[in-house]
């Protein structure tokens, strides 16, 4: 189902029947884009936000380059399907005949090749000329050589894909017209950027020159630097070529730097995701990581996590330019943290002599001395401790505002003047240099030795923030706040060797080695930025426009302020499922009528967690696939241990808990067992998955249809109002709440708790046939809802019952429940099927295009998993006395034993026909 939407003079095309939602969208973004405006949408998870962000900015962007240039970059073959075959098209298949019948060359041992980039050449009339003089070396010349032939006999204009022809950001066409701009989409994860491009492949833009900036952790193929935890490092020595050795996939970088390339010969013609260009990588020896840089260049759309956008640092070694381009950032609910963060620096006192003694060393030996030693400096100004104060136990700490530090360097003889010759040395520094020395008793080019690149990151940090503190005659510096703590943490520390009587140095045993643990003193020094607005104003100045969007971005009042962005388009889409499909309900008190509040006070108390155990249970006895979102999950679990609760629990659910920490490997096979446990019924009703707000179940997961049908929020979660930083960022909003339109502290404390609690809530609908119940815990919800309600999204808070006891919420949960198993049952007519909104969890089978899930259990016991009308009324009692369910067991063993006796006899009867058509 395709249409194409006209929005004023721009076209766009939509692979399915809009949601008025997705029509509401596309219209603000059209209107930003067209204008230079921001925009801050709010669509809630589920109703197809992805597809309408892509689809629009796509779409302006095509309109700016013309009717017919973003289809010229499509491969010809797809235009020119009932024509006959032009001489550029034969030029084509001749070459990519030659590229597939060449045999393979094994280039580890030719020597290497340098690579650049030309400078920008002046547009001529013919692309033949142009490409000579790109370059002449053997494999490169003969590929630039083809791709502008193809391009240039298709078109008079001079060509636009060979890689001379391709300007720097912010250059002007031959018309001296602006360029049109890039789209950078960021969005939280790297798997979200994966469900992003499996959307993108869905839609008529899915050949659009594109790339995906990573990180070597997702797109080094080296099997010497993979399989390692510090990839950077060993990637930066053998890029350096230190002890004599290099990196082979990176000289095979030119095999996959070009778009056309790419799609025609080595097939990623649609939208492909970080997967898909290792594998590439890893077929053609080929590093994806520097790859995926080059193709940058030629890209109309780039794909990166946000923080690759926000963050200086990150920008300058990706050589990302944001100047006059479009700035799309999804999942955008947590932007003003991370822009915090990005403008931010935290370094403990290991680094900082490490870095002490890496510039000591190169001093030391004068190599570079006049750059070294005023950086070594630097680091000794940075160690003085002396200004401490007690704060808590066993802990100290001493916090100077921007303006304070700053007079404190200048007492040290550290000045902005100062400063830029500190950024001049650091650039100094890094450049490679060559001088003669003596090698074997002769004469040879040696390269002078440079700081190790963990060094140098820590100097670009601080560097970073002291740039923010002292740029525009020091503007920013009350934005920031600079603390230095002391706390104390048990380290292992394998024992020195000590002599015997007799003299000997005498090593302990291996098991006395590992077991000694020792009191360590850590100090740590944070350069935090309480204004986001710092990091943003790299960005707002320069970029053309900002779209914002997520699921949860209420209450929308403090982007602005914060972000120190004009939001002139603002947008609070409605969700697409219909009122009945979702149940939202506040409950105030347990099973035994105790009064739920999750103040710290009350939460500490056994009475509390108790009942919340309780309450837990019989939800599980309605609901079969939960999730439960609590917030001290530590603590809950070993109380519920140790009075048998927990076993209860796990009688009725395979209960798994969200690990603290841990490796992205151990997190996914965590899930693993929780989609195992839905998708194969066994003895147990469905699962139980218990985690904490702000982690990362609540923050970017998809639990689509079966995957959960429930979630229960416990307490608000509000941020630990003892934390330092929390603490600091209040005072700061209310000292320039009045000036400069922040929110107050406590109204800022405030929203970072709704923003988590929605983005937990959101996990359940996904798209507009699933169906589920929101529920949430806690009696502060009934008794002040102007004030805690306000807080939800609006697609929540315009559902929002509230029930007097908790017999009266299960049992209209158990009547919600039982009404939509049985409309499940009957195959709803989905016009605008949820393939508008495809699910990018493929744990669980789905049906054809609007049918919704498929049953994830055994066909052999289809009731096994989806509870009957019947047993959802035994669950229904359960929250007075328990009924035995001993008779009901018998039913459901009956009725498999008839299904059991039908499949099998279905399969002789199969198997007998299939003997007899052999014969």
């Amino acid at each position: 189902w395709s249409s194409i939407w006209d929005h004023g003079r721009v076209k766009i095309s939509f692979p399915c029947k809009a949601y008025p939602s997705q029509l509401a969208m596309m219209n603000s973004i059209i209107r930003g884009l067209n204008t230079g405006q921001h925009c801050l949408l709010e669509s809630p998870t589920g109703s197809g936000k992805s597809l309408a962000l892509l689809c629009s900015a796509l779409g302006w962007q095509q309109a700016q380059f013309g009717k017919s240039a973003l289809i010229d970059r499509v491969p010809l073959s797809e235009k020119s399907q009932s024509k006959r075959p032009s001489l550029a098209s034969r030029l084509s298949e001749k070459f990519q005949a030659s590229l597939s019948s060449a045999p393979e060359t094994d280039n580890d041992f030719q020597p290497d090749r340098k690579r650049f980039r030309t400078a920008e050449h002046k547009v001529v009339n013919t692309a033949f000329h142009l490409c000579i003089t790109f370059n002449l070396k053997a494999v490169e010349s003969q590929m630039s050589l083809n791709i502008c032939l193809f391009f240039f006999v298709q078109s008079t204009e001079p060509c636009c894909r060979c890689p001379c022809a391709s300007a720097k950001d912010g250059a002007k066409d031959k018309d001296g017209k602006k360029k049109v701009p890039k789209i950078f989409f960021g969005t939280r994860t790297h798997k979200q950027i994966t469900q992003i491009t499996h959307e993108l492949k869905r839609t008529v833009y899915s050949r659009v020159p594109m790339t995906i900036l990573s990180s070597r952790d997702h797109t080094c193929v080296n099997p010497e630097v993979a399989p390692h935890s510090n990839r950077n490092e060993r990637c930066k020595e053998l890029l350096e070529s230190k002890n004599g050795r290099s990196c082979r996939y990176y000289h095979g970088v030119h095999k996959m730097r070009d778009q056309h390339v790419l799609q025609q010969v080595h097939g990623l013609q649609d939208a492909w995701d970080i997967e898909e260009l290792v594998a590439l990588g890893k077929q053609l020896r080929s590093c994806s990581y520097f790859a995926a840089r080059e193709l940058l260049l030629d890209a109309s759309i780039i794909f990166c996590p946000y923080n690759y956008l926000l963050d200086p640092m990150i920008r300058e070694s990706m050589d990302i330019n944001l100047s006059g381009q479009i700035l799309v950032l999804d999942e955008a609910h947590n932007i003003e943290d991370c822009a915090r963060e990005s403008a931010s620096f935290t370094l403990n006192q290991d680094n900082l002599l490490m870095v002490r003694d890496e510039l000591d060393g190169m001093v030391n030996s004068n190599i570079r001395r006049s750059e070294h030693e005023p950086l070594r400096n630097f680091c000794y100004t940075l160690l003085n401790q002396s200004l401490m104060s007690d704060r808590g136990y066993e802990s100290a700490c001493k916090v100077w505002n921007g303006s304070n530090i700053l007079g404190i360097f200048h007492n040290l003889g550290i000045t902005a003047d100062n400063f830029k010759l500190l950024k001049q040395n650091l650039v100094a520094v890094q450049e490679k240099e060559e001088r003669t020395g003596l090698v074997n008793g002769r004469e040879e080019m040696v390269q002078v030795p440079t700081i190790p690149s963990a060094a140098l990151i820590v100097l670009k940090g601080l560097f970073m923030v002291l740039d923010f503190l002292y740029r525009d005659d020091c503007k920013f510096a009350q934005d920031y706040r600079v603390a230095l703590q002391k706390s104390y943490a048990w380290k292992n520390q394998v024992p020195t060797d000590v002599p015997d009587v007799h003299g000997f140095l005498v090593r302990p045993r291996q098991r006395q080695r590992q077991n000694i643990r020792v009191k360590t003193e850590v100090l740590t020094l944070s350069f935090w930025c309480l204004n986001p607005a710092v990091a943003f104003s790299d960005l707002s100045g320069s970029v053309q426009s900002i779209v914002l969007t997520s699921g949860t971005l209420s209450p929308m009042s403090s982007f602005s302020s914060e972000l120190g962005v004009k939001f002139s388009i603002q947008l609070e889409a409605n969700h697409v499922i219909n009122k009945s499909q979702v149940w939202v309900g506040t409950v105030g008190a347990g099973p035994h009528g105790r009064k739920l509040c999750a103040t710290f006070q009350h939460a500490e108390t056994y009475t509390f967690q108790d009942e919340v155990g309780e309450l837990l249970l019989h939800i599980c006895r309605v609901m079969a696939k939960v999730l439960c979102f609590i917030l001290m999950l530590d603590k809950l679990r070993d109380r519920w241990i140790n009075t048998g609760l927990w076993d209860k629990i796990e009688l009725q659910k395979t209960v798994i808990t969200e690990p603290r920490g841990g490796g992205k490997g151990d997190f996914e096979e965590l899930l693993q067992t929780y989609y195992d446990a839905i998708k194969y019924c066994d003895e147990r009703d469905g699962a139980l998955l218990i985690a904490v707000c702000r982690g990362k179940v609540s923050e970017g997961l998809d639990f689509t249809d079966d995957n959960a049908r429930a979630v229960v929020t416990i307490g608000i979660p509000f941020p630990n109002i003892k934390d330092l930083q929390v603490e600091l960022k209040m005072k700061y909003n209310d000292q320039h709440c009045k000036s400069r339109g922040l929110l107050p502290g406590n109204r800022w404390y405030e929203i970072q708790a709704y923003r988590a609690l929605n983005q937990a809530l959101g996990r359940c609908i996904r798209h507009k046939n699933d169906w589920g119940a929101l529920i949430l815990v806690d009696d502060r919800y009934k008794n002040n809802p102007n004030k805690y309600i306000t807080g939800l999204s609006k697609w929540v808070r315009q559902l929002v019952q509230h029930h007097d006891t908790f017999i009266n919420a299960m049992q209209s949960l158990v009547v919600f429940s039982q009404r939509q198993q049985k409309v499940e049952v009957t195959p709803a007519d989905t016009q605008t099927s949820s393939s508008c909104v495809s699910s990018p969890n493929s744990h669980l089978p789905v049906t054809e295009e609007g049918q919704g899930p498929a049953k994830a259990c055994d066909p052999l016991s289809p009731d096994s998993c989806a509870k009957t009308p019947e047993r959802q009324q035994d669950a229904s009692h359960s929250i007075l006395p328990i009924f035995s369910n001993r008779q009901l067991k018998a039913e459901e063993n009956k009725k498999a034993g008839e299904v059991l006796y039908l499949y099998n006899l279905i399969n002789s009867k199969a198997w007998l026909i299939t003997s007899l058509m052999i014969c």
